[in-house]
C-alpha cells in the first residue's frame, strides 16, 4: 500500500529547500565574482560543499536506516536554516583569503543539509510505493527528482533577482526565515519511522554493495561532473563577463535550463513507455548516454570562435557562436534530464525497501563526488584554457559514464535485476 500522506509532505518539504539551496548557490557565485573573485576562488567556494555531500550521503544512509528519515529530513532543513544566517555574517571588508575560508565552511554546512534532504527524500519515495510496483515506483521517482530540478530553477532566478534588488544580506535573511517555518511545519507533519530498517545495519554493508549498485554509482560520478563542468562556475561568469547580462539575466537563463530539464525529468515516463525494468531502463540510459555524449563536443567546436586563442578561426561563424551555446545547452539539458531520471530510478529499482538508505545514501556519495570534481574542474579550466575546454572535457566525462553503464544493459554478462525483499 503506497503511503500518499508522507510522500506529500516530504516532497513538499524537499521543494521548499531546494528553492534556497538554488538561490543561495547564485547568491554566492554572482556576489563574489562581482567582488572581484577569480573563476578558480569562486570554485573553492563550492568545494567543501560537494565535498561535505560525500560524507553527509554515505553516513546519512546509516542514520536515515537506523533512525528513521524523519530525523535526517529535519535535521537537514533546520542545518540549512544555520548556514544561512551564517553566510549572512561575511562583510565586505574581509580579505579574499578570509572570504574563501569562512564561506567554505559555511557552503560545508549547507552541503551537509543538501545531502540530508536529498537522501531522506529520495529513500522516502522507495518506502511510500512499496514493494512489487515497479512502473509506479519509476513515475514517482521522476516526479520528484523533475520538480525538485525545476524549482531549484526558479531557484536560481529568485538569486539573482533577490541579488539585484534586495541584496546578498537581505536575500540570505528572507530565505532562512521561510525555511525555518517550512522546518517547523514538516516537523508536524511526517509521522512514523520512515526507512527505518528492520534488521541490524552490520558495519560491512556500508561498503558492501551489489555489483549492480558500484556500477551504477560509479557512473553517476561522472554523469553529473559531466554537468557541472561547465555549469558551476565556467557558464555564469562567462555569460556575465563576456555577453554581458545582468545578474538576474544569469539568472533567468540558469533557471530557464534548470526549469527545462525538470519537466523533462518528470516527463521520462511519459514518452519512454517500454522502460518498466531495471534492464530496459539500464539499456536506455545506455543509448541516451551516447547521444549526450556527442552535444558538448559539438557545442565546444561552435564556440571556440568566442576564445582569444581562437578569435580569428571561423570568423563567418563567430556571429553564430552565442545562440549554438545557448540552443545546444538546452538540448544538452532535455537528453541530460533523460539520463538523469533513468539513473536515478535504477538506484531505487535495485535497492530492497529495507536497506534503501543505505544504498541511496552510497549512490548520492557517489553524486557529490561528481560533483566535486565537476566543481573544480569548472574553475581551473576555465580560467586556464576557456569555456570551449569546458565543454570538451564534459564530452569526455559523458563516454566514461556510459562505460560503467554498458555492463548493466541486457544482453551483458550478469545483467542486473531489480532487488526484490
Amino acid at each position: 500500500m503506497t503511503d500518499l500522506r508522507n510522500y506529500a509532505s516530504v516532497t513538499a518539504a524537499y521543494w521548499a529547500f531546494t528553492l534556497t539551496d538554488g538561490a543561495l548557490r547564485m547568491l554566492v557565485l554572482l556576489h563574489f565574482h562581482r567582488m572581484g573573485f577569480s573563476p578558480l576562488d569562486l570554485a573553492f567556494l563550492f568545494l567543501l560543499y560537494e565535498a561535505a555531500g560525500i560524507v553527509t550521503n554515505f553516513l546519512g544512509g546509516w542514520l536515515g536506516a537506523r533512525h528513521g528519515l524523519r530525523l535526517t529530513l529535519v535535521a537537514g532543513l533546520a542545518l540549512q536554516v544555520f548556514a544561512l544566517l551564517l553566510l549572512s555574517a561575511v562583510s565586505p571588508g574581509w580579505t579574499i583569503a578570509l572570504s574563501v575560508a569562512y564561506v567554505m565552511a559555511a557552503q560545508a554546512l549547507s552541503g551537509v543539509a543538501k545531502d540530508l534532504v536529498k537522501m531522506s527524500s529520495k529513500s522516502t519515495v522507495r518506502v511510500a510505493v512499496g514493494d512489487g510496483n515497479q512502473g509506479l515506483l519509476f513515475r514517482w521517482v521522476a516526479l520528484l527528482t523533475g520538480s525538485k530540478n525545476a524549482l531549484k530553477g526558479v531557484g536560481f532566478l529568485l538569486g539573482g533577482i533577490l541579488l539585484q534588488w534586495l541584496g546578498y544580506r537581505e536575500g540570505l535573511w528572507a530565505m532562512a526565515a521561510a525555511l525555518a517555518v517550512a522546518t517547523v511545519i514538516t516537523l508536524f507533519l511526517v509521522r512514523g519511522d520512515l526507512g527505518r530498517a528492520t534488521q541490524k545495519i552490520v558495519r560491512r554493508e556500508l561498503f558492501s554493495k551489489s555489483r549492480e549498485i558500484n556500477y551504477l554509482s560509479a557512473a553517476r560520478i561522472f554523469l553529473f561532473a559531466s554537468r557541472d563542468v561547465w555549469f558551476v562556475v565556467a557558464l555564469p561568469v562567462f555569460l556575465y563577463s563576456s555577453f554581458g547580462w545582468t545578474f538576474d539575466q544569469v539568472g533567468a537563463f540558469m533557471a530557464a535550463w534548470i526549469v527545462g530539464y525538470g519537466i523533462v525529468q518528470a516527463s521520462v515516463p511519459a514518452f519512454l513507455r517500454k522502460t518498466r525494468t531495471a534492464g530496459t531502463a539500464a539499456a536506455a540510459a545506455r543509448n541516451w548516454g551516447l547521444v549526450l555524449s556527442l552535444l558538448p563536443a559539438a557545442i565546444a567546436v561552435a564556440v571556440l570562435p568566442t576564445e582569444p586563442d581562437f578569435a580569428g578561426l571561423w570568423p563567418q561563424l563567430a556571429s553564430f557562436a552565442p545562440l549554438a551555446l545557448m540552443g545546444g545547452l538546452l538540448l544538452f539539458g532535455v537528453v541530460f534530464a533523460v539520463n538523469s531520471a533513468l539513473h536515478s530510478y535504477l538506484i531505487v529499482a535495485y535497492s530492497d525497501a529495507d536497506k534503501v538508505a543505505l544504498n541511496v545514501g552510497f549512490y548520492y556519495a557517489a553524486n557529490a563526488a561528481g560533483r566535486l570534481i565537476g566543481t573544480l574542474l569548472s574553475g581551473l579550466m576555465y580560467q586556464y584554457f576557456g569555456i570551449a575546454a569546458c565543454l570538451a572535457t564534459s564530452a569526455v566525462l559523458v563516454l566514461v559514464a556510459v562505460v560503467f553503464v554498458v555492463p548493466l544493459a541486457p544482453g551483458q554478462t550478469g545483467t542486473a535485476t531489480p532487488a526484490s525483499p
